[in-house]
């Protein structure tokens, strides 16, 4: 697409903090495109110029704008800052995770803003070995992601990726960990790394330079030049690079929104090529892993929700499958963890995990129970092949996060650690339920609610709703230290678990994608609706956010009930879908087809139209609103966020605060990479939500 650069636009007025309250105005150039035979307007294209200083003055301006117009909150943001560092133990240590011989943890120190990785060897009584300071790593920069960590099988080398812009471009760095030093073998633009057995070949993906797209597999014998194995040309698939429990494969996992294929590779055989265990099929999705000579498939065929098959490796075809986990009615089978004497099953029901375990020696299957009846348990920390235990994090509402140990014989569990939260937190002192709101449709939608004894439902008390509903990602009912302050003043926080996750199964997944994306918006609509019906809240009490898919949630659902909320926090928000979703060259537009539709297509074009939250902008009242952004976000660009504030500025006729955050600094989609700075943004977003119902200290 041509530069607007030299363009004749209409006039600017990009103001000053000093020249507060009037907010900034963004100059219009004139620019159009035709799809499907209709011409569109679109006066802020030009936003898209990253290398334009207007566009970087623009983005300061609305920054001193907010800046300026929010100065009244500073002595609360900081107080606020104050509680949420207050309630975290800055100095701590992970619990120790035994593989290979050595105890990995990671631990924090007060003062710095990352962890410290760190192993023993043999027994925590060991010496401690320090194999990487992501401190260190940081020193003089503004922001350092770390991505991927993988170390060699004989211990003695460590692969991983860090990003130092928040673009989530990762380069890839070898160290030695006997003498510290860093090897010659490097890659840029790398997403996943697996050692091979030898623990002198590497395996590395790495991603388009344009879309993003993971697309290449490379293998790297140190001191070498890297080869290229492995290309995915189909534009809708991504690949990435794991490892089978028991050392013996490396998985070449290639994966759409609705279609796997999954590739291994006999992990002692590295310069072997990657062989397909099933060739790809529309709509077949597996996963694979290996157990004592056979492959265990996780496999959606035949079974809506999965079921779970095993079959040779060499001959793994369907008519040699051998069930293992059969599909059950409401049960979803989200995953399986191998072990050399038991499997774990992870199965969701009614939004809920649970585990299961076999013993292969009796054949023999139990049922792991937890305490209360909204919660949230994932399987993990257990890299061991030949651990006699299993370990989960489990978590609520009110719940902080803990770890726990099951004897995989004989199913009891220890708890190994629970998340100190400082300043006299008590579980006891909040209660958590479980609320099923009936939507437009009839579907029963739930909702995860949690609030501080006394609580009274009366509609008088604020209420903070939050939301995702899209890619199949469930929000899990967790807990988050980050919530007290809104708590201990009266808030309940809720979670409306909408279609378009997972929480009820591959049906809530694809009731709320695709053609049906509707059901996203109206089912938090509803949930909104139903709260304040049942006296949880009030219209003018209640404030809503959702970041990224969740950030379109709340732009959409703002243009359907602009009176609906008091405030909003859309961060980081997909809103101007269409430019997006027409433009094959931007970072990940073409992998979404098969979640939001190809726009190529006139029927997917015009349903996408219908809700695209910027082209859906009208004249009229809106609530309080705060969009925050990141510069050098690469999931969504700045300019969404920055042209759907400049178009609403024009558009908006209440008198109520649209403030615009955009970090200029090196930061990401997920904001900052440190600690302390994480934690000061949540503090003015939670500042600037409590003050619109008038909570101010």
């Amino acid at each position: 697409m041509k530069t607007l650069l030299g363009v004749c636009c209409l006039s600017v007025s990009i103001l000053s903090a000093a020249e507060a309250p009037m907010p900034p105005v963004a100059k219009q150039v004139p620019h159009t495109q035709t799809w499907h035979g209709q011409t569109f307007g679109d006066p802020y294209f030009w936003l898209r110029e990253k290398q334009n200083p207007e566009v970087t003055a623009y983005l300061k301006a609305e920054n001193a704008f907010t800046e300026a117009q929010t100065s009244g909150l500073k002595a609360f943001q900081e107080g606020l800052y104050k509680e949420l560092l207050g309630r975290i133990k800055q100095t701590d240590l992970s619990v120790p995770t035994f593989d290979n011989g050595f105890f990995y943890y990671s631990r924090t120190v007060e003062g710095q803003q990352y962890p410290v990785f760190c192993r023993r060897k043999g027994s925590m009584e060991a010496p401690e070995e320090v194999y990487l300071d992501q401190n260190e790593l940081a020193k003089g920069k503004a922001f350092l992601g770390l991505g991927d960590r993988s170390i060699s099988d004989d211990n003695a080398r460590l692969a991983y990726t860090t990003d130092e812009t928040g673009y989530r471009q990762y380069t890839l760095r070898v160290k030695d960990l006997a003498t510290g030093r860093l090897l010659p073998d490097t890659a840029e633009r790398v997403t996943s790394v697996e050692w091979a057995a030898d623990g002198k070949t590497l395996f590395y993906a790495t991603e388009d330079p344009v879309t993003k797209r993971s697309n290449q597999v490379w293998r790297l014998r140190l001191g070498s030049q890297p080869e290229l194995v492995f290309e995915e040309k189909d534009e809708l698939f991504g690949v990435n690079l794991a490892r089978t429990r028991d050392r013996k494969f490396l998985v070449l996992a290639l994966a759409s929104t609705d279609t796997y294929e999954m590739r291994i590779l006999a992990s002692n055989q590295p310069e072997g090529a990657f062989k397909a265990v099933l060739p790809r099929e529309k709509g077949h999705k597996y996963e694979v892993d290996h157990r004592d000579g056979l492959l265990y498939l996780r496999t959606n065929k035949g079974a809506k929700e999965f079921r779970i098959v095993t079959a040779p490796v060499d001959n793994p075809v369907e008519g040699a499958w051998k069930p293992f986990v059969e599909a059950q009615a409401g049960v979803t089978v989200e995953g399986l963890d191998l072990f050399q004497g038991f499997a774990v099953v992870t199965e969701k029901r009614e939004g809920l995990n649970r585990f299961r375990i076999h013993d292969f020696a009796k054949g023999t299957w139990r049922e792991m129970a937890f305490p209360e009846a909204v919660y949230a348990a994932f399987a993990g920390g257990t890299p061991d092949y030949a651990s006699p235990t299993f370990r989960f994090g489990y978590q609520s509402m009110v719940t902080p996060s803990s770890v726990y140990e099951c004897d995989l014989a004989t199913g009891a569990q220890k708890l190994l650690k629970r998340q100190d939260v400082l300043g006299g937190y008590d579980p006891k002192d909040y209660v958590t339920e479980r609320l099923w709101a009936t939507a437009r449709d009839g579907m029963k939608v739930p909702i995860s609610i949690v609030y501080k004894k006394g609580f009274k439902k009366d509609g008088k008390a604020p209420l903070f709703l939050y939301g995702y509903g899209s890619y199949g990602a469930g929000m899990p009912a967790s807990f988050s230290s980050s919530r007290l302050p809104l708590l201990d003043r009266g808030f309940a926080y809720a979670i409306a678990h909408i279609r378009g996750g997972d929480e009820l199964g591959e049906r809530w997944h694809e009731d709320g994608m695709l053609m049906t994306k509707k059901n996203t918006f109206f089912d938090f609509i509803d949930c909104a609706e139903y709260l304040v019906k049942a006296k949880w809240t009030s219209r003018g009490r209640m404030v809503a956010e959702g970041g990224s898919a969740g950030g379109l949630l709340i732009g959409a659902v703002v243009n359907l009930r602009p009176d609906l909320f008091k405030a909003v926090h859309a961060a980081v928000p997909f809103v101007d879908v269409m430019n997006t979703m027409m433009d094959a060259s931007l970072p990940l537009t073409v992998g979404e087809y098969l979640e939001w539709g190809n726009p190529n297509e006139k029927a997917a074009f015009d349903y996408m139209l219908s809700y695209s939250p910027y082209d859906n902008l009208k004249k009229g009242a809106y609530p309080a609103m705060l969009v925050t952004t990141s510069f050098n976000d690469s999931q969504v660009m700045y300019w969404e966020p920055a042209k759907y504030v400049a178009k609403l500025r024009t558009l908006k006729t209440d008198k109520n605060p649209l403030h615009f955050k955009c970090k200029m600094e090196p930061a990401g989609h997920g904001g900052a990479s440190g600690r302390y700075d994480a934690l000061k943004d949540r503090a003015f977003q939670l500042a600037w939500l409590m003050a619109r119902v008038g909570i101010t200290k």
